[in-house]
């Protein structure tokens, strides 16, 4: 239990004014006369004002040597009032400039010295060497304890501003994900409840086919949500979600949403597929999401095409798209959704370019590196599988079309030497 300094002041106050009292019991022992009413009045005087040396270090220091001065002028023992004067000075000095201490410490030496003087009976050369003595080193202590409590105050407030840091860290990381999940779905509903409204009299079947599309898609939306929900109510840290965390395997059922809204888009797979760390293979899914995001947001009429190339040691994810239907002089800006494309491309080692393609459109691609172990798991995966580059039997885009051409499409050139405004999202 803490207790309050002022508290404490007045304990240690009373405690050293006891201490003072009982020892001027023993001044006839020494030689001195005993006090008399007047002597125990400058006793109790001389100790009141330390209740106060934490709000007025100095002033209490003042008061208290010039108590101190007059107690040793009226021909008590100096010894009995010593104590106070000693934590007046340690109080300063803990609490104050050096200059300022050092003041508070010539003074307690000089009244020290003055005792001796008036007292016949003194060795100066012991006084001297005690008000030296005793006076450095109260000085010293009062000042290491400044040094802490400075270092203390510092370290504290580190840690608060490491702690906001990671609050906001968390803050951004949460803002990210929530951009992705709802944008990307909300986008998606947004097609698909257009068209159903647009057939809804002339074609039923495509109607109802958009309306499950919507339904299907509001239903991982909120599957992903309540993941996010339950990782940031529960305690413990190595929780397992409610679903595995979307990657690259997740993309083809993406690209089947937005065809099914009449958005043409192909996926194309080239390479070993094989499964990914989660971290990667969600920052692959995420970046996917949001660049097809901002084509239907930018550029609803376009074709759209997602190559995911499994190289050795790396990964690349390519969103291209041919420009049709663009808005011309988009504004550039740099969005929500651009800046968690280059934070995650950031963290997990990746490299990641967008700008657009001399043919027309926009590319976006982005290159993640891949561990060893996950290159020897794919050969343990995809065993009986065609070389890389061949059409995967698993592979199959939406409406029967093959995924991974066979022309072994690489990226379009100039997608990354380009820079066009950032689409703001």
């Amino acid at each position: 239990m803490r207790i309050p300094f002022l508290l404490a002041d007045v304990l240690l106050a009373a405690a050293i004014g006891c201490l003072a009292l009982l020892l001027a019991q023993e001044a006839p022992e020494q030689g001195w006369p005993a006090l008399d009413v007047t002597g125990y009045v400058l006793v109790v005087a001389l100790h009141l004002p330390l209740l106060l040396r934490s709000l007025r270090p100095v002033a209490v220091c003042l008061v208290v040597d010039a108590l101190w001065v007059v107690y040793v002028t009226a021909g008590y023992w100096p010894v009995v009032s010593s104590f106070g004067p000693m934590l007046a000075l340690y109080t300063v000095a803990s609490t104050q400039r050096t200059r300022v201490s050092g003041v508070a410490a010539a003074l307690m030496s000089a009244v020290w010295i003055y005792a001796g003087l008036i007292t016949p009976q003194s060795v100066m050369a012991s006084v001297l060497g005690q008000a030296l003595i005793f006076s450095v080193a109260l000085w010293r202590f009062g000042y290491l304890a400044r040094r802490s409590m400075e270092l203390t105050r510092r370290l504290r407030a580190e840690q608060e501003e490491r702690a906001q840091r990671e609050v906001a860290a968390e803050r951004a990381r949460i803002a990210r994900e929530l951009h992705d999940v709802v944008a990307h779905h909300m986008a998606v509903i947004s097609v698909q409840a257009g068209l159903a409204r647009y057939v809804v009299d002339s074609d039923p079947a495509t109607a109802r086919t958009a309306l499950g599309t919507i339904t299907s898609t509001s239903s991982e939306a909120l599957e992903e949500l309540r993941r996010m929900l339950a990782l940031l109510r529960t305690d413990e840290p190595d929780v397992a979600p409610l679903t595995p965390m979307p990657g690259p395997e997740r993309l083809s059922d993406m690209v089947a949403r937005l065809r099914a809204g009449g958005a043409e888009t192909e996926l194309r797979v080239v390479g070993r597929p094989r499964p990914l760390a989660p971290g990667p293979g969600l920052c692959v899914y995420r970046v996917a999401q949001e660049a097809l995001t901002n084509v239907l947001k930018h550029a609803p009429h376009a074709a759209a095409t997602v190559e995911l190339t499994y190289g050795e040691d790396q990964v690349t994810v390519e969103i291209t798209d041919d420009g049709r239907g663009s808005s011309p002089g988009t504004p550039s800006g740099s969005g929500h959704g651009l800046m968690g494309m280059r934070e995650r491309a950031k963290l997990y080692g990746g490299k990641i370019s967008m700008g657009p393609r001399p043919e027309g459109g926009f590319a976006v691609c982005l290159t993640l590196p891949t561990s060893t172990g996950d290159g020897d798991r794919s050969h343990d995966g995809a065993a009986g599988q065609g070389a890389p580059g061949s059409e995967h039997p698993d592979a199959t885009g939406v409406a029967g079309n093959p995924v991974g051409g066979e022309d072994g499409r690489e990226t379009p050139p100039g997608a990354s030497s380009y820079l066009r405004p950032s689409l703001p999202t």
